[in-house]
């Protein structure tokens, strides 16, 4: 599919806050980027469970989920949003990103459970829309 193609059709995403990070500028910061670039956005609000996330993922039918953590949890609680997807069928159809404080040692293991990309601290939005608009699966 044509990056035209993709620009066209309308992707859905879940931003997500999980466990008790209550930091929530980022998420804020990428919802708007995502809405401006055409894409439905669902915010989650703070302090949600991971089974509060996937039933909320699997609810709107999203294409992306994006993770927003910067409490250090996130080889706890990612792995929990993941199995809650894959127990719901939805997690080979869901585009998985993380954005926050992660360290370098643990990308590669978010990476390997399924993770499409992590996204630090100063990544350009633009380069978070391309990704989606390039990755995020083709449910037509």
């Amino acid at each position: 599919m044509s990056t035209q193609e993709r620009e066209e059709r309308t992707v859905r995403c879940l931003i997500a806050k999980v466990g008790l990070d209550g930091h929530d500028r980022g998420a804020h910061v990428i919802s708007r980027a995502f809405r401006d670039a055409g894409f439905e956005v669902v915010y989650s609000g703070l302090h949600r469970a991971p089974e509060e996330i996937v039933q909320a993922a699997v609810q709107e039918d999203v294409d992306v989920l994006g993770i927003s953590i910067l409490s250090g949890a996130h080889n706890t609680l990612v792995p929990k949003v993941i199995e809650g997807l894959e127990e719901y069928g939805a997690f080979d159809d869901t585009l998985i990103l993380v954005g926050g404080i992660v360290p370098d040692e643990d990308r590669e293991k978010l990476l390997e459970m399924g993770v499409a990309a992590v996204f630090g601290p100063g990544t350009p939005m633009s380069e978070t829309v391309e990704f989606v608009r390039e990755h995020a699966p083709d449910r037509r």
